[in-house]
């Protein structure tokens, strides 16, 4: 008997059929003798639903702040829905079960409405409850604070409340239903020869999360190495019978070297800031990343050139394209003490990366990368690298055209 944390995401909760069918997944679990925690997003769309009445109220605002602590509130209402239907469903099949709140459990958290960090899960109760056979059905994405507001983990944060609780009751995995059968060699909508992997490790994943692959949020994989708590990816949507058995996140094993990049990922969400003539002398680059840090902006990429003008330096970075005003903003205000002359900007770019644990051992991955892109015609801007990663940044145009020459050059559809 093993004991299984199951998350499935708003496309398979969709609708009450989809839920008599996750209903039946979960059933076959327990039924196998397991004991079965089962943590579930709203129904697809609904969250965009909620959030959009609360947009309408703000529009009425003369400050057009949003009320933080009553918008997660708000939002938080469609796990439960979907919570009290699915131990309803398993209820209807002769099963134990019980739908469990964020503040039930208690899953605690800090006061970062809209994107809050979990501090803490008291699961005593929770842990007696699945002992006795009852599956708990929780709603994720969301926790309490400790003046008892309820709070929110922000977007894919039900990926982290699956990972926490597993976590918290002692797992011995997390299986993550998706509307996909698991994690590709890259996008298939992009690459058809694309190839899902039977295993990659926690490392790897963690990557293909940050720079753009959007199966697993990043702050449930970190949680889930941090804790050396495998993570499966499978689909929801497969048929009674048909084999689903997806990808395992787990810890490196020997054998996973000798696959020298396990994916390709991209981002379109990339925006390129450029200052011109910075002063060039020691601690201008640190003054304008503490800029970024208090406009609440994450740099990622970063390059210094030479300027034309003396004792001076071009500097180059990214941020996300979201964040591209606020960072431009940030930086004007700041103009005098950082010292430089102008800004460009250009949010008319990608971000495409090559991962691999293989690349600690392996030689000639950056020239099988860069020569792949070469004979494409498609020029680097920005170079970024890792232990067991290379990004570039590149004219949006060419971004697809990258990924499969890339994909190619490591001939990723090969097993």
């Amino acid at each position: 008997m093993a004991r299984i944390v199951m998350k499935f995401g708003g496309t398979s909760v969709a609708n009450l059929d989809r839920i008599r069918h996750v209903a039946g997944l979960v059933a076959a679990e327990a039924e196998a003798g397991n004991e079965v925690a089962v943590v579930v997003s709203a129904m697809s769309g609904e969250t965009n639903r909620l959030v959009a009445f609360v947009d309408a109220l703000d529009a009425d605002s003369n400050d057009g702040g949003a009320i933080e602590d009553e918008y997660d509130h708000i939002v938080a209402s469609g796990e439960q829905v979907t919570s009290g239907l699915l131990a309803i469903a398993l209820r209807r099949r002769g099963l134990k079960a019980r739908s469990w709140l964020g503040w039930q459990i208690p899953l605690m958290t800090d006061f970062a409405y809209s994107k809050a960090r979990i501090s803490g899960i008291q699961s005593p109760a929770m842990d007696e409850s699945l002992k006795s056979g009852t599956i708990g059905v929780v709603a994720g994405f969301q926790g309490i604070t400790s003046d008892n507001r309820i709070s929110t983990l922000g977007r894919g944060g039900s990926d982290t409340s699956a990972v926490a609780i597993a976590v918290a009751l002692k797992a011995d995995r997390c299986d993550i239903y998706t509307d996909v059968d698991g994690i590709y060699t890259t996008d298939p909508r992009i690459v058809k020869e694309a190839r899902r992997l039977d295993r990659i490790s926690f490392e790897e994943m963690l990557e293909l999360a940050s720079l753009g692959a959007k199966v697993l949020q990043t702050r449930s994989v970190e949680l889930a190495m941090n804790n050396d708590l495998p993570i499966r990816v499978l689909t929801s949507m497969a048929e009674d019978g048909t084999p689903n058995p997806g990808t395992l996140v787990c810890n490196e094993v020997n054998d996973m070297e000798e696959r020298v990049v396990s994916g390709v990922a991209y981002s379109r969400d990339e925006a390129q800031i450029t200052l011109l003539a910075l002063k060039d002398q020691p601690g201008m680059v640190a003054k304008v990343t503490a800029a970024m840090a208090q406009a609440n902006v994450i740099v990622d990429m970063i390059v210094q050139g030479i300027s034309r003008a003396d004792n001076a330096a071009n500097l180059t970075f990214t941020v996300g394209s979201r964040d591209l005003e606020k960072a431009i903003a940030a930086l004007e205000a700041a103009k005098d003490e950082i010292g430089f002359e102008a800004i460009k900007s250009d949010d008319n770019v990608s971000k495409v990366s090559v991962v691999g644990i293989g690349m600690r051992s392996h030689t000639g991955v950056a020239q099988t990368m860069f020569e792949a892109l070469a004979d494409r015609n498609i020029n680097v801007e920005v170079i970024a690298t890792s232990e067991i990663k290379i990004s570039v940044l590149i004219d949006s145009e060419y971004t697809e055209l990258a990924v499969r020459a890339l994909h190619a050059a490591f001939e990723l559809e090969k097993a």
